[in-house]
């Protein structure tokens, strides 16, 4: 885990993005009706990827700014609330913080899509916001989880020790 403000600026980075290709992908197979198709979310093409990754250039950043401005602590404080790591299994406790800042993030990061993507650049009026709001978290928030539990949240401490080979992590209590 990061030790300085550099490590941490650049774990959250990789965790930005880590997790705006993933949701941005997801999104843009929706957008583009593959979930309707025989084989559903199989039938992936090069266009979604382009389009995702054209997307995640700009929405890595919005990640990054509400995660360093308020996701991070809020998951941080959630998992304090919950678990003790000088008693309770680290890795538990980091989980928690995930759960934590997802149940922030997905939230904020869906009301942020809604705004852009559906009011500014899609056309719909203002009152309309809430209801799309809810209807983008409903959306997004079961993939938002587990993007993060099973591919963010390991791809990132994977390439933030190959990074910073020294900050080995302490291993789990059984």
């Amino acid at each position: 885990m990061p030790t300085t403000k550099v490590q941490g600026a650049v774990f959250g980075l990789i965790m930005s993005y880590a997790m705006a290709i993933g949701m941005e992908i997801y999104n843009t197979a929706l957008r583009m009706g593959l979930q309707l198709q025989p084989g559903g979310l199989s039938n992936l093409t090069g266009a979604v990827f382009v389009h995702a990754l054209q997307e995640t250039a700009y929405m890595g950043l919005i990640v990054f700014v509400v995660s360093s401005l308020w996701g991070n602590a809020i998951g941080g404080r959630f998992a304090a609330r919950h678990c003790d790591p000088s008693k309770d299994n680290p890795y538990l406790c980091r989980l928690l913080r995930q759960g934590g800042t997802v149940a922030f993030m997905c939230p904020a990061m869906s009301l942020t899509a809604s705004i852009l993507f559906s009011v500014l650049l899609g056309g719909a009026a203002w009152p309309r916001l809430p209801a799309i709001w809810v209807g983008t978290v409903l959306k997004n928030f079961p993939m938002a989880f587990f993007w993060n539990f099973f591919a963010a949240a390991p791809f990132t401490h994977w390439l933030f020790g190959r990074l910073f080979p020294a900050q080995k992590e302490a291993p789990a209590r059984r």
